[in-house]
């Protein structure tokens, strides 16, 4: 049997109960959780301009309903009433299923993430949640990679190049992410000893994983960005600021329906850090008996730390310039992968060491802070050692048309002179020097 591993040892898991629910209770839920994304979407919309408004002391949306609510709805309609163009050289098939499956694969997340404890609906005790299952985050990693597919098969099926080099960068960046992502969580299960939703929030009781897991907490905020495509991780609308990417031959509702996926993925990920590192619906500094951790009161909760994660994702927009495709890659192979994995193996041998030892998480956490305070006092007081500088090279000429086709020169490149150059200083060469004659003319 799996157990949960708290702070002071042990304790037995807490799965979540659906053997009350009927028919009519799963479907309620489900239209429930996406009537909620639908309307977190527009709202997300006008939060993003309204919070980045503010950055740039601007006042964003504020004409249509109070306080700009409606400008989104608005955008909304206007999409669905435009003329949906239909590219000739596409595979039609392909190019109507592509937005399909985006939106479908990121609709599929919330039916494992836990709003809340249990509650009664219509006399009947239920979790706030659609469904549960030991591999229930494999799930989530799962219908992301899945939504992958619509968009290497909306660039592809386009028939156009531009959409089609969009989707080949657009899957090459959200693989990279993913791996870092899906590493980052492992950490999670080897502490909650579970990868059941319900159970990683019962997991959470004494000490949220973000606490002791931070790390690992970081590198998932940083892929999440990445994952999403958004800001500065934005590559897909960047080609040369001319293309939309993998969406530009789509117009109308087929290009809402990759404006949606890409919303309700911020959701996605959002809900996903809440639920195993933030402690999901559950209050800080509140008991687990009090009222304000029972009811519909944790739905309140679960909800302040989505869109404060939903607000760093705007605060990350309006803040940070975006990152060239190559140092964004490094950044995930290089960087994010390797550090996840150092993480891996460091949590799960504190994890075996606490198993067999029976030390507590507490003491096992201040050993490993010491030994990292000490190597940073050791590194502080050896003395570094100063290279020698080498003097920099002569810079050479390039050859901008070597590869076919003209390519700007990189710092530390020269030009060679121009040819209209060459032909005048050989002209002034040949050219003996003149005498100018100045002729008077006298008016008679």
């Amino acid at each position: 049997m799996n157990l949960l591993f708290a702070v002071d040892g042990p304790v037995a898991p807490v799965t979540a109960d659906f053997s009350n629910d009927n028919f009519w209770i799963w479907l309620l839920k489900a239209v429930a959780i996406i009537v909620f994304l639908l309307t977190s979407v527009l709202f997300a919309i006008w939060f993003e301009r309204k919070v980045v408004a503010r950055m740039q002391v601007r006042p964003g949306p504020n004409v249509h309903g109070p306080f700009g609510l409606l400008q989104s709805l608005a955008d909304a309609m206007k999409l669905l009433f435009k003329e949906d163009v239909t590219v000739k050289a596409a595979d039609k098939l392909v190019y109507i299923v592509a937005p399909m499956i985006a939106v479908f694969c990121s609709l599929l997340t919330f039916a494992v993430i836990p709003f809340g404890p249990s509650v009664s609906m219509f006399g009947i005790v239920t979790p706030l949640q659609l469904t549960d299952f030991p591999v229930a985050v494999l799930y989530i990693l799962a219908c992301a990679s899945v939504g992958v597919y619509g968009i290497v098969l909306g660039g592809w099926s386009s028939g156009s190049t531009y959409p089609l080099l969009g989707a080949v960068r657009s899957t090459a960046q959200v693989i990279s992410y993913e791996l870092a992502m899906g590493l980052s969580l492992v950490s999670v299960f080897i502490l909650a000893g579970s990868m059941s939703t319900s159970q990683i929030v019962d997991s959470q009781t004494q000490v949220w994983w973000f606490l002791p897991l931070l790390p690992a907490f970081v590198l998932y905020v940083v892929s999440m960005v990445g994952e999403t495509n958004r800001l500065p991780f934005d590559l897909p609308e960047a080609e040369g600021e001319l293309v939309s990417g993998y969406m530009t031959e789509y117009s109308s509702m087929k290009f809402a329906w990759f404006f949606l996926a890409e919303y309700i993925n911020m959701l996605n990920v959002s809900a996903v850090a809440t639920t195993l590192f933030l402690g999901g619906w559950r209050a800080p500094f509140i008991p687990a008996d009090s009222f304000l951790q029972q009811g519909w009161w944790p739905v309140l909760w679960f909800l302040v730390k989505l869109w404060a994660l939903m607000f760093v994702f705007v605060w990350i927009r309006g803040s940070v310039l975006r990152f060239r495709y190559d140092q964004f890659m490094k950044l995930g192979w290089k960087v994010l992968i390797p550090a996840a994995l150092v993480w891996v193996v460091c949590v799960a041998v504190v994890q075996g060491v606490r198993q067999f030892s029976g030390l507590e998480l507490r003491t096992l956490l201040f050993v490993l802070a010491g030994v990292v305070l000490l190597g940073l006092v050791i590194s502080f007081l050896v003395p570094e050692r100063k290279k020698a500088v080498e003097p920099p090279e002569p810079p050479g000429e390039f050859d901008p048309f070597a590869g076919g086709y003209p390519v700007p020169p990189l710092p530390g490149q020269v030009l060679p002179p121009s040819p209209r150059k060459q032909r005048a200083a050989a002209q002034a060469a040949a050219t003996p020097d003149v005498p100018q004659v100045t002729q008077e003319v006298h008016g008679g």
